[in-house]
């Protein structure tokens, strides 16, 4: 029996990270990618792995919404709106959102997965967590159990995420990051490249270093 035909996949974006997703998709995944969009504005070239680049203001008259499938190869520029506006205009066109989840990845039964994600090989996502709509996990993450990953969110290689912590909408973790057990991360939040949070972290902060703005405790006898 012949395999079941791929669906057509267009990606947004023509930069490094649609590269990268162009290969990934191609390789292990129920899509074909058919063409790239970039805005108008940002239009350079015609083609990309002869494929065709075609203005985004436009690509539903080029391509049936009804018939196509689109995933927004953008990575975490303006703390992630740029792929969370051209995401959510993609899908206002009628394009349904793809995810690409690595068979390398172990995401764990008890787990959810919003759409429009991404999920690099070598991610372990552990038991009652949840993942938002339009979330890049790059390869190597540790995400703990009973924690929540908020929509349109970027975490870069080698995140550990302890058990319950809630990192909230449209933040950006940067590599080798760690987080603590029981921790909240409020929304639009820049966690440095090796940071350690070992407590709450307020809406719209950037974190560098050891983020422990609370005094421990005195000890007791």
């Amino acid at each position: 029996m012949p395999p079941p035909a791929k669906r057509p996949l267009i990606l947004i974006g023509d930069s490094a990270f649609a590269e990268v997703a162009f290969q990934y998709f191609s390789h292990d995944s129920p899509y074909e990618v058919v063409a790239f969009s970039v805005e108008r504005a940002y239009l350079k070239r015609d083609t990309l792995f002869d494929r065709p680049i075609v203005p985004f203001e436009t690509l539903e008259e080029r391509y049936d919404p009804a018939g196509h499938a689109f995933f927004a190869s953008l990575v975490y520029t303006d703390r992630n709106r740029l792929r969370t506006r051209l995401y959510e205009a993609a899908r206002q066109k009628g394009f349904r959102p793809a995810s690409y989840i690595s068979p390398q990845a172990h995401v764990w039964p008890g787990a959810t997965i919003g759409e429009h994600c991404f999920i690099f090989e070598h991610n372990v996502v552990q038991p009652f967590t949840s993942i938002g709509n339009n979330v890049i996990l790059w390869s190597g993450n540790h995400i703990g159990h009973h924690s929540s990953i908020g929509d349109h969110c970027f975490l870069a290689s080698h995140v550990v995420v302890s058990g319950f912590v809630q990192v909230g909408d449209s933040c950006f973790v940067g590599i080798n990051a760690s987080i603590g057990n029981n921790v909240s991360i409020g929304a639009n939040c820049i966690i440095g490249a090796g940071a350690l949070v070992l407590r709450d972290v307020p809406a719209g902060k950037t974190v560098s270093g050891v983020w422990r703005p609370q005094a421990d405790p005195p000890a007791t006898a």
